[in-house]
């Protein structure tokens, strides 16, 4: 919420809609959507906009998953010039999507039925309660029902996926290396602090009575705080971030991250220091840092593993492309959109 987000334009591939419903459980509390509640209604909503075999791909499902992507992609910005192009990106996604859930009917899944309610029962209970769970289902056109199958169908692409094609990736330790010798930037750590929060979170066209109330609340708390009160029982019981979760807790973050208020207050602190409150466009903030980080190149010892990941990743997408491909000279595929 406080991030400023590095923007990226790559489409998910799989397991967007879960990703979209999992993250919105962390801003239900205060039972606002990621999303509006997307319009689908009358005859253009269940036009054909795709065919992959026998399978019909209508145009709420195209839009749901547009709206899904831009969720998960937070501050992307869609010119109105391009949306015909985004649009027949996502379509095609459907269809790799549709292509791979065909395949996975090949296969013998072990426990699938457990795996799915497993999976809906963890998103469930990232939910104050199970009202707010359907509301956010609504919120892209969705039931549990069709949100369990969505569940099952994304189960089922990374099965493929896990069992048909990374099998068949490896990655040599002369790769990571090379990769390590030739980024040198990637690996330069700059200096980071770890800290937690209390947000008292006030809307910032609020009159001045709101904007008085929310920063006396946040000068009591931090009078608790000086006098031995538990910043985490705090930020619990009182702090409007989905940190509150955590105990405000922030995690580390490096300059840059964080809005110019809370990060100039954040890295002038000592570990254990306490901020005076501080204002955002969020609201009023008091904040303490834990522990801070120095700036240092992270060795290849310490980076080989991710580096490892990192290029088994790059090459499993290319090695999808390509059995995707393979899928879809043998089916027939019609885009009408």
């Amino acid at each position: 919420m406080y991030s400023k987000n590095t923007l990226s334009k790559s489409l998910i591939l799989i397991g967007s809609m879960l990703m979209f419903i999992s993250a919105c459980s962390l801003s239900s509390s205060k039972g606002t959507s990621a999303v509006p509640a997307p319009e689908f209604s009358g005859a253009d909503a269940n036009k054909t906009v795709a065919r992959v075999n026998d399978k019909e791909i209508t145009a709420v499902e195209l839009k749901r998953a547009e709206k899904i992507l831009i969720a998960n992609k937070p501050g992307l910005q869609i010119p109105p010039t391009m949306h015909k192009e985004f649009e027949k990106q996502v379509l095609n996604q459907e269809i790799t999507s549709e292509l791979l859930f065909q395949e996975s009917r090949k296969l013998e899944i072990k426990d699938l039925d457990k795996q799915v309610e497993a999976k809906i029962a963890q998103v469930k209970n990232g939910f104050p309660d199970s009202e707010k769970y359907v509301k956010q289902l609504g919120s892209i056109g969705l039931d549990e029902k069709t949100f369990a199958d969505s569940v099952r169908r994304d189960i089922s692409i990374a099965y493929v996926v896990k069992t048909e094609i990374a099998p068949g990736i490896s990655v040599r330790d002369e790769e990571v290396k090379k990769f390590y010798d030739q980024n040198p930037d990637k690996f330069r750590q700059e200096e980071q602090v770890r800290a937690s929060h209390i947000l008292i979170g006030v809307d910032a066209k609020a009159g001045p009575e709101a904007q008085k109330a929310a920063r006396d609340k946040a000068e009591k708390l931090r009078a608790e705080l000086v006098k031995g009160a538990a910043f985490a029982t705090l930020a619990k019981e009182n702090s409007t971030c989905p940190s509150s979760r955590q105990g405000g807790d922030l995690g580390f973050f490096g300059k840059g991250k964080m809005v110019p208020p809370f990060e100039q207050a954040a890295f002038a602190l000592k570990p254990g220091e306490l901020s005076p409150v501080v204002e955002s466009q969020f609201g009023y903030h008091i904040i303490k840092v834990v522990e801070r980080k120095k700036a240092e190149t992270i060795t290849f010892s310490a980076a080989k593993n991710k580096i490892e990941e990192y290029i088994k990743a790059q090459k499993t997408n290319l090695a999808i492309d390509v059995f995707v491909g393979e899928l879809r000279k043998n089916a027939k595929v019609e885009v009408l959109l």
